[in-house]
């Protein structure tokens, strides 16, 4: 079967054999390329396996689910503690990087990563519940609640994503963003007109100058949340953080229902929640899902998807 992996430090599809019948099978149908993609092939890095960690499909029943794509122990402390998200397995838990992902024609998961999908969703859209649950975890951990007033600094796919599931709790939202046709996207999801300061500030783009933005949105006392990834290190305005008090609160990947890092309930999965948000409002799809290409066309597609200034918001495969 197909598969997109790199070689060479190049994208390529090449043929694989089929995997292990260990799970269930899914029959890919979409796949999405992020951000964390573009960051590994331009590092270099190595990888043996295939691509893609956000990704949906079919059962062999025709049932469409979304796939959480962790691999967690199951028996560390922190799985124990229903964090499977911080899990002592690392990078090594993640399907598409530390093993293989859905940029494929078919992939076998355990049970317990589905999540079945509404006929509200379309499941050539369902890739973006992955990056809708990031979102969704950072605003649960960060607190966000009905009638806050937000800012989220980055308009690719996790800030619009955040903007989405900052709404799906009452709150309002204002997205600052670099490209025009994020800005565009951003008001297609309601965004409002920039304000001086937030009680609540959200950077979804991982670098040092969209920190110092954010730092200076926050009013005193401000929660500040991280949905982006800094693969180059950050430089944090030290003063201005420490001199407003600004409550600083990492986030990273999705996890199940219970009781989340900042003391609150819930009773659903960061995953089940995203699939609900996408299910609501379809206009998501409309607003990130840029380009369409099939899965030979994989190395076209990432050249799209590293070229902002182009237009690209999210590149899905449709298997």
């Amino acid at each position: 079967m197909r598969a997109v992996r790199c070689c060479n430090k190049n994208i390529e599809v090449v043929s694989v054999p089929e995997p292990a019948h260990d799970g269930v099978r899914v029959r890919i149908q979409s796949a999405g390329i992020c951000g964390s993609d573009l960051h590994l092939l331009e590092m270099g890095i190595p990888l043996p396996n295939t691509f893609g960690h956000e990704f949906a499909g079919l059962l062999d029943d025709g049932s469409a689910v979304a796939v959480e794509p962790l691999l967690p122990c199951g028996t560390c402390d922190l799985c124990e503690a229903g964090r499977y998200n911080l899990c002592r397995r690392g990078t090594a838990m993640i399907m598409g990087v530390g093993c293989d992902g859905g940029m494929t024609d078919e992939i076998w998961v355990p049970d317990r990563c589905l999540v079945a999908l509404t006929d509200d969703i379309p499941v050539k859209n369902a890739c973006l519940v992955e990056p809708i649950a990031v979102a969704v975890h950072g605003i649960r951990d960060g607190g966000v609640a009905n009638g806050d007033r937000v800012a989220i600094v980055g308009g690719g796919t996790i800030g619009l994503c955040a903007a989405a599931a900052a709404q799906d709790v009452g709150a309002e939202v204002s997205v600052i963003a670099r490209h025009e046709h994020q800005v565009e996207a951003a008001q297609k999801l309601g965004s409002v007109a920039l304000e001086k300061e937030y009680p609540v500030v959200i950077d979804c783009a991982g670098t040092s100058q969209a920190l110092d933005q954010a730092v200076s949105l926050c009013a005193p006392g401000a929660t500040l949340i991280l949905l982006g990834s800094y693969w180059d290190g950050m430089t944090v305005p030290g003063m201005a953080l420490c001199l407003k008090e600004v409550r600083v609160v990492p986030s990273s990947l999705y996890s199940g229902g219970g009781r989340a890092k900042g003391g609150h309930t819930h009773d659903t999965s960061d995953f089940e929640r995203a699939a609900q948000i996408l299910a609501r409002r379809p206009e998501i799809a409309d607003a990130l899902i840029t380009h369409r290409l099939s899965l030979d066309e994989a190395p076209r597609a990432f050249e799209i998807a590293g070229d902002r200034k182009a237009g690209a918001i999210k590149v899905v495969f449709e298997v």
